[in-house]
């Protein structure tokens, strides 16, 4: 882990004060649990959501609205102490074998070992996309701000309004991105220790269970999909919907703090992995500095 005695790290503890927390959502509204049965809870009248891991199950839920761009917020508070083999899960997805989806996963560890975040985007049923990263916090201590921005132009992942990847559309290259089909928001709890944790050399410690990962907070300032139609279609200039996202990109300040997180924080880019594609490195990463 790096130490922090460089001028990035003032600018970064600046933006991690400035950023605006996203507002309380109501979790029996927006979303629906879909199996887990108890495991997966509604608490303190729909602000607080719990996902449980035991050795029997794991958890899950998912939105009830369908999204075709926007932004999309939840703060999450992950499994505390020995979280080795447990992966809790935040992504889009679509359905279908060619679907898209837009990754979060975070890699649980052993007791003082940092979490590994994962992140993945897929187009049209391709994936093998992953970056990986160590946070600059504890995630489970406090509740932070896992970020979505996805519109025509690119995908942004933040953390607390962090840049740590971005996703550019660089389909006039061939490279397919997600613009066409709409998707869900889904979390899920659930037992890897079959790769999660070094790669599955460390097991899950069952004698730990019950693991529980806890959700708040969310918000999507987005389009929703319904009778195969966008709901932004209608919009009208006068429209209250916050529309920063439609043209999100990243300004000198931006693209300075992705280049700390990435020099610092990154411990795996598929557009590094050199042994992985013998035949040259994929489209998109000839295109791009920040991927």
């Amino acid at each position: 882990m790096a130490t922090f005695s460089f001028p990035e790290m003032l600018l970064l503890s600046l933006v991690m004060g400035s950023f605006i927390a996203a507002s309380a959502g109501d979790f029996h509204q927006e979303f629906e649990l879909t199996w887990g049965n108890e495991r997966a809870q509604i608490l303190d009248g729909g602000k607080l959501l719990t996902l449980t891991l035991d050795k029997t199950s794991g958890s899950g839920f998912r939105s009830k609205n369908q999204y075709i761009f926007g932004r999309i917020d939840m703060q999450i508070k992950l499994v505390a102490g020995n979280s080795a083999g447990t992966v809790t899960a935040f992504y889009l997805s679509s359905e279908g074998p060619n679907h898209d989806e837009i990754d979060f996963e975070f890699l649980g560890n052993l007791s003082g070992d940092p979490y590994i975040l994962h992140t993945n985007v897929y187009s049209q049923g391709k994936g093998d996309r992953e970056q990986q990263f160590y946070l600059w916090f504890d995630p489970t201590k406090n509740f932070h701000t896992y970020s979505i921005v996805w519109n025509l132009q690119r995908i942004i992942f933040m953390v607390d309004d962090i840049p740590i990847r971005v996703f550019n559309n660089e389909e006039s290259y061939g490279v397919p991105f997600p613009k066409n089909q709409p998707m869900k928001l889904y979390s899920s709890l659930w037992d890897a220790d079959q790769w999660a944790t070094r790669g599955g050399l460390v097991k899950t410690d069952w004698s730990k269970a019950p693991f529980k990962a806890y959700f708040r907070n969310f918000n999507a300032n987005a389009c929703t999909w319904s009778n195969g139609d966008s709901d932004c279609a209608s919009e009208t200039s006068g429209s209250v919907r916050n529309n920063v996202w439609r043209t999100q990109a990243l300004d000198a300040s931006g693209r300075r703090i992705l280049r700390w997180v990435q020099k610092y924080f990154m411990v795996y880019n598929y557009c590094t992995d050199l042994k992985r594609f013998p035949q040259g490195r994929p489209r998109e990463c000839r295109r791009s500095r920040f991927l």
